[in-house]
Formats: structure tokens, sequence, C-alpha cells
């Protein structure tokens, strides 16, 4: 059966007008408020047009993809391939910037020490200072790119990553829980070169109850995969 036969079989099984059914992942950018007394609004407003850029990447990606030629896939060269690394680049990009700015901006962060985030933390790291520490060191490390905590389902632990871009030394089985952004766009205009002033000034500006959120919803995904 050809291609186009199976779409339309598809259609008529589901009962779906050919409108109705979109082969195309297509996501869409998100509004976001970031009260933020760490970075100026010009920077804010560029770095939430990148993030709708990378949208607009992405949907362009995935629309290209219905149509590539899965018969002329070759790992040294090949549309799909070349297509397949940008979805990953651009998807990334998308919903990292979105972690991210859901969980910063908060002028008036505050953790408490009976808090699922704090008692985690604590666990794993030996100590809330412990996990701070080694959180701006990892956005020290990262080469344009996140520092991100999360939990690994394979070790069944909250850990600090280091990825690269957006889609290089992304860790499997890890479901992110805070997230900040250490590309130089998203401090270089009011930090110059200091990562680690720009780092610390997000960190006081956690917002603590979409992160306490996070972890919530980790366990017990953690739960299910046990």
């Amino acid at each position: 059966m050809k291609n186009k036969d199976l779409k339309e079989n598809i259609r008529q099984t589901l009962g779906l007008d050919k409108e109705n059914l979109k082969e195309s992942l297509v996501i869409q950018a998100k509004p976001f408020s970031v009260p933020t007394e760490s970075l100026s609004g010009e920077n804010i407003r560029n770095h939430y047009a990148l993030y709708e850029q990378y949208i607009v990447d992405f949907n362009k990606v995935s629309a290209q993809l219905d149509t590539a030629d899965r018969q002329d896939a070759s790992s040294n060269h090949s549309a799909l391939r070349c297509l397949k690394i940008d979805e990953v680049y651009n998807l990334n990009a998308a919903y990292l910037h979105e972690l991210y700015f859901a969980n910063i901006g908060d002028l008036q962060s505050e953790i408490t020490m009976d808090s699922l985030s704090f008692m985690r933390l604590e666990r794993d790291f030996g100590g809330f200072d412990a996990w701070q520490m080694d959180f701006i060191a990892c956005a020290q490390a990262s080469r344009c790119g996140w520092v991100v905590t999360g939990y690994n389902v394979y070790t069944q632990t909250y850990m600090n990553y280091v990825i690269d871009l957006h889609s290089v030394q992304v860790p499997i089985g890890v479901i992110p829980v805070i997230v900040v952004d250490v590309w130089q766009h998203a401090y270089y205009k009011d930090y110059l070169r200091d990562v680690k002033a720009y780092t610390v000034n997000m960190m006081k500006e956690l917002n603590w109850n979409v992160i306490d959120t996070r972890f919530d919803r980790t366990e017990k995904a953690a739960q299910a995969l046990r």
C-alpha cells in the first residue's frame, strides 16, 4: 500500500476529515512573565524572541520530515539525518527555555526545610549548600549550554548535569527539575563573562513553588517506573 493510500485509510478508519489529521508535530510558544531584578528587560525580550525562533524552526523541520526520503537515509549525509539532528536541537531548545523561564524570576524566592525539594537535595548531595556549590560549578563548566538538576531513573537519585548546546551530553533517563540557561546570550549583556555571578543571581530568584511541583510529579513518575 502506498503511503498516500495508507494515510487515507487511517483517516477513513478513524472517521477523520483531511483537515483533522495532522502528520506534522506542531508546538506553540508559551507566554512567560519573568519579573527578575537580575536581568535587564531588553535581555529578557531578546531571549524570548530567541525561544520563539526555536519553535518556528522546529515546526519547519517537523513539516519537512513528513516528506523526507527514508530510502536515501545515510549516516554520512542525507536529508533525513540533517533534519533529525535539527529536530532534536530545536525541540530541546524550546522545552529547556520553557523550563528555565518558568523556574526563575521569583523576587520572594524561598525554600523551606520541610519542602520536598530541600529534602531530596539534602539527601542526594549531602546538604543543600553542597547542591548549590555543585550547581554553580556545573554552570561554569558548560560550554554554551545548560545546567540542570534532574532525577535519574537508573540511579534513582537527583544529580546535576552539564548540557552543551541543546543536544550534547543530554543524559538518558533524566527528568529535569531545575534548569538555568548558561549560553552567553543569557547573561553577556548584563554580566559580560561572569557566568558565576549570573548563576548565583538566578539561583537567588528560583521559583521554589514551581520547582517543588516538579519534584512532586517526578517522585510520582519514579514510583511508576520502579
